[in-house]
């Protein structure tokens, strides 16, 4: 399977926001009675992953996408995982700021991939 790399890169970019997600915040729940700094290199060695497949999702897209459209790309995905990230595994509710949110990113994705 040959997939073109302006799809390649957002699905490892989707890929590596759940490795991030879970190094910068999973530790809140998982590592809570913990050092801060045990909390640091568990992290840092999840962190490891996202890096291993984020890298590689600029490159790419980089072929593809201007520098902006992927940093927006790249804010649009980091929302897309982070929501169910807080609703399923931290128990967080859902507010409406995130809907409102999510709309702001849209226009963002709108001025970012015209013309």
């Amino acid at each position: 399977m040959n997939l073109p790399p302006g799809l390649i890169s957002p699905l490892l970019l989707v890929a590596s926001n759940i490795f991030m997600t879970f190094a910068w915040y999973g530790h809140l729940k998982n590592m809570s009675g913990k050092a801060w700094w045990m909390a640091a290199l568990v992290s840092w060695g999840i962190a490891l992953f996202e890096y291993l497949l984020q890298v590689p999702a600029n490159r790419i897209g980089y072929s593809v996408y201007s520098l902006a459209q992927l940093k927006i790309m790249q804010e649009v995905i980091t929302l897309s995982v982070f929501l169910p990230f807080a609703m399923f595994y931290m128990h967080q509710p859902f507010k409406l700021d995130y809907l409102w949110a999510g709309l702001c990113l849209v226009g963002a994705v709108y001025f970012m991939f015209r013309g």
